[in-house]
């Protein structure tokens, strides 16, 4: 059980006491996520309280592990000189994230408590497009000039190095503010104190643009194990750097959308926990009627061929497996065709690579699943010939559903539409209407109806 889980009725019950020194006390050894946590379970009335008695630094990072709604609940139970101390102490990019998640009448009040110079840096984080680098960059960083010496850069980093959000990596610009390279601490340290800096830096430094997509910074960081990367404007000039743990919170975003998009959800923007019952309805039930509406077609199919089920009424019993054999099928090698292409892994022009490859695959899961359910019926006393029926239609279903598995994911990109959200609906329909399709054609060829 967790600190705050066993403290927490203890809390409550100095706050009722209006005892401020002991609750002080208490939890003066805490570690902020463990102070965040105890936030979020007191009753709504009691979190300005507890959090008032909290030293401005420990209430800003406190503050930045709350949740979008808990951070705004908070808020209108402050009073302005609360609020400031917190908007002041916050990392730059924690800021932005909490002004793109109030509305517009609050940031705006929000904005108008920060000094000048901090309203304008905040206003020059917001004015980038949303999802974007700049939205995630801070501008707490240090920079060097290229003809300063080791001694005069460290002495700079001692002065200015505090308010980094890393000191590990330092930039190096020119007279313009334009990045011409980076330098490692450790190289500076261990550099002589007459050694300029042109002479150490490394030039081959991969930045981002401020208006690049968040997940291709995502990429770039994961593609060169960088725990920071640069961020620059159209002309080149250094404005900010974007850390591994803003990124990580992106990476874990998106792929908690990208799994309920292949779940045919659309994603939620909030936690499920916090999420009604009409909120989760809204979410999913577009697609799970557009999914029946689809299911349709494959009534038709067997509508069709109601002669041959009619002639050989066993072939019914069948039905849901090899509809169910081939969607699952289709699933497995669309998650990885879409995982792949999200990472990079393979591009659109693979396509006849990847098929191929699907192909190929198909056959073997085909051949196996084939071989299982022939031995099945025919050992369950179905005949030959039925037998050979489910055998080869299992065979070709899976062929073909890995096949569309693979496809669609790229087709889908091509019209840059995403995948993750259209493939699983889409791949339900076509192999189940698809699937008996064949099954019936397999079976009036065989079985001679």
């Amino acid at each position: 059980m967790s600190l705050n889980k066993l403290l927490g009725p203890e809390i409550q019950e100095l706050i009722k006491t209006k005892d401020f020194s002991s609750l002080k006390e208490t939890i003066s050894d805490w570690e902020a996520p463990e102070i965040a946590e105890l936030l979020m379970r007191l009753p709504e009335e009691d979190q300005p309280i507890l959090f008032r008695l909290l030293p401005k630094k420990i209430a800003a990072e406190v503050f930045s592990y709350l949740d979008p709604d808990a951070q705004e609940d908070l808020l209108l139970g402050l009073k302005g000189e609360s609020i400031r101390n917190i908007l002041e102490e916050l990392d730059p990019d924690d800021r932005t994230a909490l002004f793109e998640e109030l509305p517009a009448e609050i940031t705006s009040k929000l904005l108008n408590l920060l000094p000048p110079d901090e309203r304008k840096e905040a206003l020059s984080l917001l004015g980038y497009p949303e999802d974007s680098v700049g939205r995630l960059m801070t501008p707490d960083y240090v920079k060097v000039k290229s003809h300063w010496t080791s001694e005069r850069a460290i002495e700079h980093v001692r002065n200015y190095g505090t308010q980094a959000e890393t000191i590990d990596i330092l930039y190096v610009v020119d007279r313009e503010g334009k990045l011409i390279g980076e330098v490692k601490l450790s190289d500076l340290v261990l550099a002589s104190p007459e050694e300029r800096i042109e002479n150490i830096m490394d030039t081959h430094i991969h930045a981002l643009s401020a208006y690049q997509d968040q997940e291709e910074a995502a990429k770039v960081m994961q593609l060169y194990d960088r725990i920071a990367l640069p961020v620059v404007d159209s002309e080149g000039k250094l404005i900010g750097i974007v850390t591994f743990d803003d990124i990580m919170d992106v990476v874990e975003e998106e792929t908690t959308e990208d799994i309920q998009k292949i779940a045919s959800v659309e994603p939620l923007q909030i936690d499920y926990s916090r999420a009604g019952p009409g909120i989760l309805y809204r979410k999913r039930v577009i697609w799970l009627v557009a999914l029946l509406i689809a299911s349709f077609l494959s009534s038709a199919v067997i509508q069709h061929f109601s002669y041959i089920l009619q002639s050989v009424i066993v072939l019914a019993i069948f039905i849901p497996v090899i509809n169910g054999s081939g969607g699952n099928t289709g699933t497995q090698s669309s998650t990885l065709i879409i995982r792949a292409l999200a990472t990079g892994d393979i591009t659109l022009k693979d396509w006849v690579r990847i098929v191929g490859k699907e192909i190929l695959v198909g056959m073997l899961l085909g051949s196996t699943l084939g071989v299982f359910l022939f031995l099945r019926s025919y050992l369950g006393g179905y005949g030959i010939e039925v037998s050979l029926v489910i055998g080869l239609a299992i065979f070709f279903v899976v062929i073909w559903a890995n096949i569309i598995g693979a496809i669609l994911p790229i087709v889908i990109s091509t019209m840059r539409l995403d995948p993750a959200v259209v493939s699983s609906p889409l791949l339900s329909t076509l192999v189940d209407w698809t699937g008996l399709f064949i099954y019936f054609s397999i079976a009036r060829i065989i079985l001679n109806i």
